[in-house]
């Protein structure tokens, strides 16, 4: 049995990161106050308050393009995930990594793709065909 992870986060308006979570990436809005509120992120706990986002550096080497550290993202099944891709897209998202396949034919074979939040906040989704082979070596 898969267990909900909870992630609380800063964001510099709770407006925007609304539109953006729910509006855009599909996320349920929950309970609220003025200054935060949470998200079903995906059978996830998502809990956005307001207040200055986390420091991040391209420190994290993924593939060829570094990548900002720390971020948090969600890992899903590929149908979903072109969703996802297929919107943020559409929006005119500014990727860090545009939607792309890793490790093609190789164990633990992913899609993925880097982006920021209106907050700055990074976020990787990752796809799989196989949702068992997320901890494939």
């Amino acid at each position: 049995m898969a267990y909900p992870f909870h992630l609380a986060i800063n964001v510099r308006d709770l407006d925007d990161s609304r539109e953006f979570y729910s509006g855009l990436m599909g996320a349920v809005e929950g309970r609220s106050t003025d200054s935060w509120v949470d998200f079903d992120f995906f059978g996830h706990q998502l809990s956005l308050h307001l207040g200055e986002p986390f420091a991040t550096q391209a420190t994290g080497k993924v593939g060829e393009h570094m990548v900002p550290m720390p971020h948090f993202g969600v890992v899903l099944p590929l149908d979903v995930w072109r969703g996802v891709a297929e919107r943020l897209e559409a929006a005119g998202v500014d990727f860090i990594i545009p939607p792309s396949v890793r490790f093609e034919g190789e164990p633990g074979e992913q899609w993925t793709m880097f982006f920021r939040d209106p907050s700055g906040n990074p976020v990787e989704v990752k796809g799989f065909a196989e949702m068992s082979g997320v901890f494939d070596s």
